[in-house]
C-alpha cells in the first residue's frame, strides 16, 4: 500500500499539531549505550537537544514536547504561520539566514547576518514569500535537525551513507484529548524503556525540563513566588496523586505554583523577559498553559529569542500536567509502588477518557494511530487536504475510544 503524501495531512500554511519521530538506522543504538561495541553515544543526545533549541530559536514552529532516546527520538511540534505573518522581512531574512548562515563564526555558530544579507532576501519578493513558508514547515524543520545530526555522527565515526532509518514518521493530533495522550507518551517514553524511574531521572525529555525549571523558580524568585503562593490558592479541582512521588515539586500543592509562562490572572508570572538572569531551562519549549478564558488573542509572540510564541497547548498547568504523569507512570512501570487514586483524575474527567483508555494511549500511542490522533468522529470527519480522502482509524484506538 503506498505511503500517504504529507501535504494530505498538514501543511506550512496552516496551523497543526503533529507528533513526529525518527529512528537511526538498524534500531541500532548511536544515541546511547551500544551493547555489541561497549561505545556510548550519550553526548549525541546533547547534540539534539542543542539544536532542538538552536531550531525553536529560529523557526515559526513551537516544540511542545521532546524525548531522546538511545535510538530514535520524539516531538510535538505546531507549526505557527500566523507568528511568520507577522514578522517583518527582515526578521523573516536574520531567521533563515541564522538557520542556512552565509558566514559564521570561530566556534562554527551562525554569524549574524549583515545589511547586505539581510537585503538580498528582504528585497526578493519570490524568494521572501519561499522562506516565510519554509520558516513554518515542520518537514524544513526535520531536514534541518535530521540532516545537521546525521553529518556529525558520521564525522565523528569516519562513516557515510545512511544514519537515520528512512523518512521520519508524522501523525497529526486532532484533538486536545489526542494531544494530551500523545504529550505522556513522549515524556513517559524513559520510564517505559526502564532508562529511568522518576520524572526527574528522565534525561533528554520536556518534562525533566519543565520540573528544572519549576525548581529554578523557586530558588531565584522566592518573593515573586510568595506572592503567587497566597494569590493562587483558590482553586478547587486538584489533582492528588503526585503526593508521594518525591519529585521536589511534590511536597508544594498544585494551586501554589506558578506555571512556567502561564497566563491565569489570578497568578502573577514570571516571564522570561522580565527575569533577564534567570536562564529557565524550559526557556526554549512552549508554556504548557493555555488559558482559553484570558490568555492573549491571536500570535502571541515571544521575545525572548528562544521561541517563536508564548502560546501554551494544554488547559491546566504544570503541576497538573506532572501529578497526571507520575500517576500514569506508577500503572505502567513494573514494581514500582504507589496508589490508584480513589477516583477518576479530574483531568481524564474533563477529557471523558477512562483510566483504561488512558493507560493503554499512553503505553502504545504510536501504534495505535497513523497518519491522524484524535476521537473516532473527529478523525471521520476529517479528509485529507488536497483529495479529500477519508482517514482510517484501527481498530484497537477506535474500541479504546468510542464511549470513553
Amino acid at each position: 500500500m503506498a505511503r500517504l503524501a504529507r501535504m494530505e495531512v498538514f501543511a506550512p500554511d496552516e496551523i497543526a499539531i503533529v507528533h513526529v519521530m525518527n529512528r537511526v538506522v538498524r534500531r541500532c543504538f548511536l544515541l546511547g549505550t551500544d551493547p555489541v561495541t561497549g561505545k556510548n553515544f550519550d553526548h549525541r543526545k546533547e547534540w539534539i537537544e542543542q539544536q532542538l533549541q538552536r531550531l525553536a530559536a529560529c523557526f515559526g514552529i513551537d516544540l511542545l514536547a521532546f524525548s531522546i532516546l538511545s535510538n530514535h527520538f520524539h516531538l510535538i511540534l505546531r507549526s505557527r504561520p500566523d507568528v511568520v505573518s507577522a514578522w517583518d522581512d527582515r526578521e523573516v531574512a536574520r531567521r533563515w539566514l541564522m538557520l542556512c548562515p552565509l558566514r559564521k563564526e570561530p566556534d562554527g555558530s551562525a554569524a549574524e547576518p549583515n545589511s547586505m544579507e539581510l537585503n538580498s532576501i528582504a528585497n526578493d519578493p519570490q524568494k521572501l514569500k519561499t522562506i516565510r513558508l519554509r520558516l513554518s514547515d515542520i518537514g524544513w524543520w526535520m531536514r534541518c535537525l535530521s540532516q545537521q545530526i546525521a553529518i556529525r555522527a558520521n564525522r565523528e565515526d569516519n562513516e557515510n551513507g545512511r544514519f537515520w532509518q528512512g523518512r521520519y514518521r508524522a501523525v497529526r493530533l486532532l484533538d486536545e484529548a489526542a494531544v494530551l495522550a500523545c504529550a505522556a507518551y513522549v515524556d513517559l517514553n524513559p520510564i517505559r524503556a526502564a532508562m529511568a524511574e522518576t520524572l526527574e531521572q528522565s534525561d533528554f525529555t520536556s518534562v525533566q525540563r519543565r520540573i528544572q525549571s519549576l525548581t529554578e523558580q523557586l530558588a531565584g524568585e522566592p518573593e515573586a513566588l510568595s506572592q503567587n503562593l497566597v494569590e493562587d490558592a483558590s482553586e478547587p479541582d486538584q489533582l492528588n496523586i503526585h503526593r508521594a512521588s518525591g519529585s521536589p515539586a511534590s511536597a508544594i500543592p498544585v494551586s501554589e505554583i506558578p506555571d512556567s509562562g502561564g497566563a491565569n490572572p489570578q497568578v502573577k508570572p514570571l516571564p522570561h523577559e522580565s527575569v533577564p538572569n534567570l536562564r529557565l531551562a524550559d526557556r526554549f519549549l512552549s508554556p504548557l498553559r493555555i488559558d482559553e478564558c484570558h490568555g492573549a488573542i491571536g500570535p502571541d509572540l515571544s521575545t525572548t529569542g528562544f521561541r517563536c510564541s508564548n502560546k501554551g497547548f494544554l488547559p491546566f498547568t504544570v503541576l497538573d500536567y506532572l501529578e497526571l504523569l507520575d500517576w500514569t507512570a506508577r500503572q505502567l512501570v513494573p514494581g514500582k509502588q504507589g496508589s490508584t487514586p480513589r477516583s477518576v483524575p479530574p483531568i481524564l474527567e474533563r477529557l471523558k477518557v477512562t483510566p483504561k483508555a488512558w493507560i493503554a494511549l499512553t503505553a502504545d500511542f504510536g501504534n495505535l494511530f497513523s497518519h491522524m490522533a484524535g476521537r473516532p468522529q473527529v478523525i471521520d470527519e476529517t479528509r485529507s487536504r488536497v483529495h479529500q480522502h477519508r482517514f482510517r482509524m484501527r481498530t484497537g484506538a477506535r474500541d479504546l475510544l468510542t464511549g470513553a
